[in-house]
């Protein structure tokens, strides 16, 4: 890496530094990606350092007697600096450092700066006159080096931001580092081989509560309604969040950069909104900083240019110029990235908006934290856009009192958590609050890949010290995880295991025992395929142990065109969950977009290739290198024989049975021993059959559907979706025949109801947990001849006759008209007219067009639908039920014979 090697030159032949002495210095802040530290002390303070600035080089001493104490370093830090194109340069040194000049390892000139020097020594103190031109000498490849400390400064200017005004940071603060109040320890200590990196040189956050007090003036709360924002990273130790969700996600944020300031609005219609026109004003008055410059507004935001008019300001639509004051745009772009990023640095406002969340969704194999083009921009500010969808509200300002000091900040928090775990101490009650947010951030953080940053390093050595602490949970069903402590380092070693250069050396750690299964290569799969509007996993019969890797080859028809490999059944996130006995997310997909492409997952699992919506082929050819072997039984192509004698036996911990419309995947254990997985079959297919009977559906589904066990899932015991989930501990009953008509089937039976409600005809939250007991009914009545009465403890006569007093005694209120209320309400009609009668309504509404969207329109359509297919007018039936029946749809049925003699007359 850059970094590295800048280090090993910069640090050749010194053994150990001796700081001690009365030469007292500053504690640098390093926030610049290029910026690297050269000596720490124990106790994690920074005190040299070095960076790029444009095609210039510089080095930062924390004190100005370092200058003649470390010979051999400043001989190395001469020959880093000085470019090839300004050889011959002169090497010049301040006036006033005389005395250094004539201590100086190599032969300089005493002189005031000048442009055409190679190097010019500084001290810290006197750099403001020539500053600007001192940046543009460094930006044009000039070297500098800079020496001095600021906390004798801070005492004399105690109002004053050491950051902001001191001197030297006029200078050095382009390049990404500070000088800060903060003295440093000194000592002797050893010069490590690599670029130091320790937790306790996690930097440390500027106090913004002036400037926040200054951005909030007359902002009393935040409209977002109407919008759809993403959340922002704040990640920067310079950066800080200004509006946060109720549970504490940023939506604006501010950041210093270099000399300039940053405002991220996390969409762009906040720039002109009327309700968020008193903060706009403020950020744009922040941002300019008094100057009286041009404020530059992108041309599309002309709305925008309407608001921020008010400020009184000179504001113009214009695209980027660099003599602009302050420059305003969205995220959507980074055409001038980097012209952007030194307009900041070298003192320019950037007010700038926008959203990630719908560019994730259109570039869902990308990395937004790196190819988000306003990330691009924002990442060196320590701001980042997630793709994280954050809902429109109304949200209270934050009290600046409290905001800046005790609020969530990354780097704050991430040093407090590594104190937590490596020296035992406590955290409040707040900070373990914090831990679930550290650890998202962290995971985003860490997505940045930026390996040739010191910061990104030293942050992702510090996370994988922490995944190596011997206390790393080993999570398990009989090893569940409670603590945010070991919650949080589940979460993360997932993250550090997908970025770290050396994954297979951190594997040990986090599973300490992992199977050694055996293998086999080069193995062959055929793939068909024939998707309608939704993705589908199309199994494979093979596994990968955990962090085994494998290479896949992919034919031609595929590649780049969205298909993707997923490892791992397990798609539920459980990271909501109090206890966990998995990890929060136990999968990955890759995209197919080259000929061979390498996959891998901490976790393991069976391979699946994920055909996207609308695509077709068959029988292509996908070769995968190496692979654990997994029982897999697939209707139609294997045979009892071939099972019972090996393919249950195979090693893989995942089996899958896959039938005419169903894919069931359960832990191999439970197959071991299954002698006629044929029964199985056919006791599923007539399931599904039936379920698309009801439906009025292909008996073929477009689409099989999938369960899947496992030891925790999202919610309940058991939850619809593709695929179905639920606990492993109840997958038994789905391959029990002989006793599938004693067994409690409502479960899976309700689930598969729950994939089949549509929009149409479903009025939430009313029906949401009722209409899909229609299949669960049906199925157990017509396939498991199990009458309704006996399938579930609602459906005896005595649950239903006091479900309807119940609700018809609390005067039919409609909020009350769920569950099982609303099931009896379906149930009637079906005792009345029978189920043929639910199969033609379902028929019509698969080409119904111009359906309501909300309940009651829905809710009268029903009305009339039912009615007309059963020559009967209902409008009197569901007005009892409470429905809100409309005059003109009594009026369309009035010519029906009506039902009046229905099961609820008398509460009529």
């Amino acid at each position: 890496m850059a970094c590295e090697r800048d280090y090993n030159t910069l640090m050749a032949g010194v053994q150990e530094l001796d700081l001690q002495g009365n030469a007292i210095p500053s504690d640098l802040l390093l926030t610049g990606e290029h910026s690297i530290p050269l000596a720490v002390n124990p106790r994690g303070q920074v005190l040299m350092a070095a960076s790029h600035y444009g095609q210039g080089r510089i080095v930062v001493l924390g004190h100005e007697g370092f200058l003649t104490r470390f010979p051999v370093l400043m001989k190395n830090a001469l020959t880093w600096l000085r470019p090839t194109t300004r050889d011959a340069g002169v090497v010049g040194i301040q006036r006033r450092l005389r005395a250094v000049a004539e201590n100086f390892p190599i032969k300089t000139e005493l002189i005031d700066f000048r442009n055409d020097l190679s190097i010019y020594i500084t001290d810290a103190y006197s750099v403001e006159t020539c500053a600007k031109d001192q940046v543009a000498f460094l930006k044009a490849g000039g070297g500098l080096i800079i020496a001095g400390q600021a906390w004798h400064w801070s005492h004399k200017h105690p109002q004053e931001s050491t950051i902001r005004n001191f001197p030297g940071n006029k200078v050095c603060s382009v390049a990404g580092i500070y000088f800060t109040e903060h003295p440093g320890q000194v000592s002797i200590f050893p010069v490590p081989r690599n670029i130091p990196s320790t937790w306790r040189a996690l930097s440390m956050c500027q106090n913004v509560k002036k400037d926040l007090e200054f951005l909030l003036e007359g902002v009393s709360e935040f409209d977002t309604c109407g919008t759809s924002a993403s959340e922002v990273l704040v990640h920067g130790p310079l950066a800080f969040p200004i509006a946060l969700t109720p549970d504490g996600k940023p939506f604006f944020a501010g950041a210093y950069y270099g000399l300039g300031r940053v405002i991220l609005v996390s969409h762009e219609c906040y720039l002109s909104k009327n309700t968020t026109s008193t903060f706009m004003i403020n950020a744009i008055k922040w941002l300019a900083e008094g100057r009286q410059g041009v404020v530059g507004i992108l041309p599309s935001l002309k709305a925008a240019d309407e608001v921020l008019a008010k400020s009184g300001l000179d504001c113009q639509l214009t695209d980027f110029r660099d003599d602009l004051s302050v420059y305003v745009c969205t995220s959507y772009s980074d055409a001038h990235c980097a012209e952007i990023q030194e307009f900041v640095a070298e003192g320019g406002g950037l007010l700038i908006g926008g959203h990630a969340w719908n560019w994730a969704r259109t570039n869902w194999s990308s990395n937004v934290m790196t190819e988000y083009p306003g990330n691009r921009i924002l990442n060196e500010m320590g701001l980042s856009l997630l793709e994280n969808t954050l809902s429109g509200g109304l949200y209270k300002a934050p009290e600046v009192e409290h905001s800046s000091e005790e609020g969530y900040h990354f780097w704050r928090m991430l040093q407090r958590f590594a104190e937590h775990v490596k020296l035992g101490q406590k955290l409040t009650d707040q900070e373990q609050d914090y831990l679930k947010q550290l650890g998202n951030d962290c995971a985003s953080y860490l997505r940045m890949r930026c390996y040739d940053s010191a910061a990104y390093t030293s942050v992702l050595a510090l996370l994988t010290d922490i995944v190596k602490m011997p206390s790393f949970p080993q999570v398990s069903s009989t090893c569940p995880v409670e603590s945010p402590k070991d919650r949080m380092m589940l979460h993360i070693g997932k993250e550090v295991y997908k970025v770290t250069p050396d994954p297979d050396a951190l594997i040990s750690y986090i599973i300490k025992d992992r199977p050694n299964l055996p293998t086999v290569s080069n193995a062959r799969v055929r793939i068909t395929a024939n998707t309608a509007d939704s993705e589908e996993w199309i199994s494979t019969g093979l596994y990968l142990s955990p962090g085994m890797k494998t290479y896949i080859t992919i034919p031609p028809e595929i590649i780049g065109t969205k298909w993707q490999v997923q490892l791992g059944c397990q798609t539920d996130n459980i990271g909501g969950s109090n206890v966990l006995k998995r990890a929060p997310v136990v999968h990955e997909r890759f995209p197919l977009d080259s000929e061979k492409v390498q996959v891998c997952n901490l976790w393991g699992g069976l391979i699946y290739f994920v055909a996207p919506p609308e695509s077709k082929v068959d029988g292509v050819e996908i070769v995968v290198q190496t692979a654990v072997q997994a029982p897999y039984f697939k209707s139609g192509e294997t045979s009892v024989a071939d099972w019972v004698g090996k393919i249950r036996q195979r090693p893989a911990p995942w089996a899958e049975l896959e039938f005419e419309n169903l894919v069931m995947t359960l832990p191999s254990d439970f197959i071991r021993n299954l002698e006629h997985p044929d029964e199985v079959a056919k006791l599923w297919d007539a399931i599904m059959r039936s379920v698309s009977d009801l439906a009025a559906t292909p008996a073929k589904f477009p689409r099989k559907e999938r369960f899947v066990g496992d030891v925790q899932i999202s919610a309940g015991f058991m939850h619809s979706g593709y695929p179905i989930m639920m606990l492993s501990s109840s997958a038994s009953q789905l391959l029990n025949v002989k006793e599938a008509h004693k067994h409690d089937f409502w479960g899976p039976l309700h689930e598969l109801g729950h994939n089949q409600q549509r929009k149409v005809w479903e009025f939430p939250p009313h029906t949401t947990e009722c209409t899909c007991n229609l299949w669960s009914v049906y199925v157990h009545e017509k396939v498991l001849g199990v009458n309704r009465a006996k399938a579930h403890p609602c459906m005896t006569l005595e649950s239903r006759q006091a479900c309807i007093k119940k609700y018809f005694s609390g005067g039919k209120d409609l909020k009350n008209w769920t569950k099982a209320t609303a099931l009896e309400t379906y149930m009637q009609l079906q005792e009345k007219f029978g189920w043929d009668a639910f199969k033609k309504v379902f028929s019509l509404y698969h080409d119904m067009k111009d359906v309501p969207n909300d309940n009651a329109g829905k809710m009268n359509l029903y009305a009339k639908t039912f009615s007309k297919v059963v020559n009967h007018n209902l409008s009197p039936f569901f007005k009892t039920w409470g429905w809100p029946i409309q005059p003109n749809t009594e009026q369309e049925l009035s010519h029906l014979p009506a039902w009046r003699d229905h099961p609820v007359s008398q509460y009529a």
